[in-house]
């Protein structure tokens, strides 16, 4: 050991001789070779606390794969049922795929350029229009996503009874009805004493736990389906798959059209690339994170999809809760289908911080572009996450079929987000980095997407069909397959517009 110990005073470090006379009487510093010049006076410095240290590549994995999962995992089972189980397969490969090419696009352009946010490299591609356009498109989708997710929700604990028609939630069956569990107390109670404290946070890296836990509820969730589909392999009651799809008409052709969207929002998670990949320690870590989280998630939704349809075959609805609800005889599928419907529920609750945390930044750029970072501001953001937090509150209380209107913008901005923005970075250019073959991805997904876009968004009215059923298979498929999560209560909805409509 050396003869010198160190006192922390203040901000300086003072040494302090140990023992004198016992350093007169060692040897001399040339015959040992562990000191003398060579050896440092100081000892190393101890590293800096975790709270300055780089987020690590598992906190941003969990990150990354909770923003993605969100609620479309539910969605998934019923792309399966329309495209078959390859065409599915293929489509889910295709969309991780444009996914990490699109945030590989994102990431190499931040890191070029001065910019650390999504809305500042558009910022630096197209200017305040170009940032202003990224900044509404997470603001509608975020928000959107926020407000049905505290739909959903509260369907899971208290039911809905909209137009005397609809279900009972877990806490109605369990406890019967009464007001501490109608569906604006349960929710309060939820806001309250669960999604505010999460949202207080301030670095995305705290809520690796959150996230990690999400996950974890995700692949239960695919135990609890391979389980199920085990049973009912062995007492044969599974639905055979299609392993491509069945094309009867003109209907069923462009409905395949209709089933990618839902993909394309499952892989959605661009409005949180930033903020997670700015607390990393190296951007190269940023670029691992994404690949292992679009491969797990890819194979979640893959396992769900398939599962669900040996499950439930062509009676899956767009939200495989609803077919969960319907199949609850015994009282082994009862306790099932209340595990499935409260876990989805919690998963839920642990990806509302992450999409709120992407909402509140972007809204505070657009709103204070030239005030100090926001985390810096204590009162401004607690105000910010405060007001968030009620408005989307009030939102999934007041309006709790809002996804009508998110369904046509929010569809929108969330491939404007996905593919649309990061491929008009890349054929802009402006630091010279692209190479052709960056540039000829880059249009070739920009013109893959908006052509299908288009197409989605046209085909119901250039279609003319012989049969009126086929004209009300085609729209009760449609309201079926163009929404992320719909929640319970929706399938019993579409059907009364069917039968209305005949």
């Amino acid at each position: 050991m050396h003869d010198y110990e160190e006192t922390d005073k203040g901000s300086k470090i003072v040494l302090y001789q140990k023992n004198p006379a016992a350093t007169r009487m060692k040897s001399p510093a040339v015959n040992n070779p562990g000191r003398g010049a060579a050896a440092p006076l100081l000892p190393k410095l101890k590293p800096p606390s975790k709270e300055r240290q780089g987020a690590s590549v598992a906190g941003a994995v969990f990150n990354v794969s909770t923003s993605i999962i969100g609620g479309g995992i539910m969605s998934i089972p019923a792309t399966l049922k329309v495209l078959g189980v390859i065409p599915a397969f293929v489509s889910i490969v295709m969309v991780a795929v444009l996914a990490d090419v699109s945030v590989e696009f994102l990431m190499r352009f931040t890191n070029s350029g001065e910019s650390k946010t999504y809305a500042g490299v558009m910022y630096e591609s197209f200017g305040r229009v170009g940032s202003v356009a990224v900044q509404i498109c997470v603001m509608v989708t975020n928000f959107g996503c926020l407000t049905i997710y505290l739909i959903i929700i509260g369907d899971v604990l208290s039911g809905n009874q909209l137009d005397g028609a609809g279900h009972l939630g877990v806490l109605q069956q369990w406890f019967g009805i009464y007001w501490w569990n109608t569906r604006a107390f349960a929710l309060l109670f939820v806001v309250v004493f669960v999604l505010l404290p999460l949202v207080l946070f301030r670095r995305v890296e705290s809520l690796r736990f959150s996230s990690a836990v999400s996950v974890l509820l995700a692949v239960v969730f695919v135990g609890i389906c391979f389980v199920m589909a085990v049973f009912a392999l062995l007492e044969g009651k599974t639905k055979r798959p299609r392993l491509v799809p069945q094309l009867d008409n003109g209907a069923s052709f462009f409905n395949l059209f209709t089933a990618v969207p839902v993909i394309v929002t499952a892989f959605t998670f661009h409005f949180n690339v930033h903020p997670i990949a700015m607390e990393l320690g190296k951007p190269a870590d940023m670029d691992i994170a994404v690949k292992i989280s679009l491969l797990l998630c890819a194979a979640i939704y893959f396992a769900v999809g398939i599962f669900g349809y040996i499950l439930f075959g062509d009676s899956l609805m767009s939200d495989m809760l609803v077919n969960f609800d319907q199949n609850s005889g015994s009282a082994i599928s009862s306790l099932l289908n209340d595990v499935v419907r409260l876990s989805y529920a919690l998963h839920l609750m642990l990806v509302f911080p992450l999409l709120n945390f992407s909402l509140r930044a972007n809204i505070d750029e657009f709103l204070f572009p030239k005030k100090s970072p926001l985390v810096t501001d204590e009162k401004r953001f607690v105000a910010l996450t405060l007001i968030l937090l009620v408005c989307s509150y009030l939102a999934a209380i007041a309006i709790p079929n809002i996804w009508y209107f998110f369904q046509f913008i929010g569809s929108t901005s969330i491939v404007c987000l996905a593919f649309i923005f990061p491929s008009a970075i890349a054929l802009r250019d402006v630091h010279g980095i692209c190479t052709r073959k960056d540039r000829i991805m880059a249009a070739a997904m920009g013109f893959f997407w908006t052509t299908l876009w288009r197409l989605v968004d046209q085909w119901p009215f250039k279609i003319k069909l012989n049969r009126k059923q086929d004209v009300l298979d085609k729209g009760f498929s449609t309201l079926l397959l163009t929404d992320e999560s719909r929640g319970f209560g929706f399938a019993n909805e579409a059907l009364e517009k069917k039968e209305l409509l005949a």
